[in-house]
């Protein structure tokens, strides 16, 4: 090994202390220490290398050592152990360094379901903005729309409200088209098709009209009927780009497009679309009402673990489609709770923890976890550390079972936490934050019993 840099010699100091090359089981590295494992403990000259420049401190239990080396270092050292030794150091990562943790989290989870929910994903995620947007006017408007209910002294030009309405109305009234577009663009075909035959489904002319004693229904099936049109408009599309003779393949494809997807859409895909999406929200609505604060609870309990496997953007839809065909989406209230007991348990981390890092990490996080955005938290402080991500757990699971039996809706989506109660449905606001302070206190007290590894620096 070359002792070219204090890198490198830490390095060999490290190894030659550990016992050598062929003494080590296991070698990781994370953003601040050396985890390895020991053949033979015996081997380890713990007095020794202690007493190693560069080296911080170490941590035995059982044959796992953890040599601490600090930021930065860690990565330099194990980078020089990989290169001139057949040891294979497989990085992980720890708390404060989210985005480590993430991609390592979503790297166990590439089966085939996940590239499913990657194109959904791909499809509404670029409407979030819009979602976020709308949502939080539609607030601000209510809340006006409140105030001057309430306040004789307060008035404010209806036309105002108007176009506040309008403005935070208009991506729910259009999404259908815009879902269509990005569907398209998802499975590989033409986004004007794909708009213009999500446009299809929700167009009033519908109505009224009767095709082989069917009567057509404008909407029916909602963003369910539109993704299942779309991607079948598409697969129509690819396939005639590749069968019909590049002279009148501009003008063949899309017009034989729309009428052999159109008719099918309004006689078959729709009519499947409304199936599974009565079905979807009869179960949505039936489970809340008839479960209750059980069905609150287990929902709000296990919607971090759906987050950490990416299989909660399966749930985009649904809200999507329960927001166009009954005005709100109970489910997102009580899945909103999983992020307020994440936020209480990161409270208790920081009342608990005596590592500086860490509380610097939890503190930079909070105030996005409290405005509903959660990944800093996941990946940077309570999935690392382990029980805290379990007390989150149970946090949001006290939430969901308040929030649960008052059938809370909210009447937009793309925000979470707080902000979220500025669009919950009249009469229901109070029970929402009731949620979210239980969802704290049920994190924070979790946590605080279950206790965590307080990391070394």
């Amino acid at each position: 090994m070359a002792k070219n840099d204090k890198y490198s010699i830490l390095a060999e100091e490290i190894l030659k202390n550990l016992g050598g090359e062929g003494n080590i089981a296991s070698f990781e590295n994370c953003m601040t220490r050396l985890r390895v494992n020991l053949k033979d403990m015996s081997l380890f000259k713990k007095g020794t290398l202690e007493k190693v420049e560069g080296v911080m401190g170490i941590v035995e239990s059982g044959n796992s050592v953890q040599i601490v080396v600090g930021p930065g270092v860690s990565n330099k050292v194990s980078q020089v152990i990989r290169e001139t030794t057949k040891i294979s150091v497989q990085d992980v990562a720890e708390f404060g360094d989210a985005e480590a943790v993430k991609t390592q989290v979503k790297e166990q989870y590439k089966a085939a379901p996940s590239d499913f929910l990657g194109k959904i994903s791909s499809i509404f995620i670029p409407l979030i903005p819009a979602f976020i947007g709308s949502g939080l006017i539609m607030g601000i408007n209510n809340i006006l729309v409140k105030i001057a209910e309430t306040n004789p002294n307060f008035t404010i030009n209806p036309n105002i409200t108007g176009l506040l309405g309008v403005f935070s109305g208009a991506v729910f009234g259009y999404m259908a088209i815009m879902v269509g577009m990005n569907a398209a663009r998802v499975f590989g075909a033409s986004p004007a098709i794909g708009g213009l035959m999500a446009g299809i489904t929700i167009s009033s002319g519908l109505a009224g009209l009767t095709l082989f004693g069917r009567e057509l229904v404008p909407g029916r099936g909602g963003i369910i009927a539109v993704l299942l049109v779309v991607w079948f408009a598409s697969v129509i599309e690819k396939w005639l780009r590749k069968s019909i003779h590049e002279s009148v393949e501009l003008i063949l494809t899309p017009l034989l497009t729309i009428l052999i997807s159109g008719f099918v859409a309004v006689l078959v895909l729709q009519p499947i679309g409304g199936a599974i999406s009565d079905g979807i929200g009869a179960a949505a609505v039936g489970a809340i009402e008839k479960g209750g604060a059980l069905t609150g609870a287990i929902l709000g309990g296990t919607f971090l673990p759906l987050v950490m496997t990416g299989l909660h953007q399966g749930l985009t839809p649904i809200h999507a489609d329960l927001l166009q065909t009954t005005g709100v989406t109970t489910l997102l209230p009580i899945l909103a709770m999983a992020g307020a007991g994440q936020v209480g348990a990161s409270f208790a981390v920081l009342a608990k923890t005596k590592n500086e890092r860490l509380k610097k990490t939890v503190k930079s996080a909070l105030p996005v976890g409290i405005l509903g955005v959660g990944e800093p938290l996941i990946y940077g402080v309570t999935l690392p550390l382990g029980k805290p991500f379990l007390g989150a757990c149970i946090g949001g699971a006290v939430g969901g079972a308040i929030v649960a039996p008052f059938s809370v809706g909210a009447m937009s989506m793309g925000i979470s936490g707080l902000p979220l109660a500025m669009v919950i449905n009249p009469g229901n606001v109070g029970y929402y934050l009731l949620g979210i302070l239980g969802a704290y206190v049920g994190g924070f007290v979790a946590t605080s019993l279950l206790g965590f590894e307080d990391p070394i620096d």
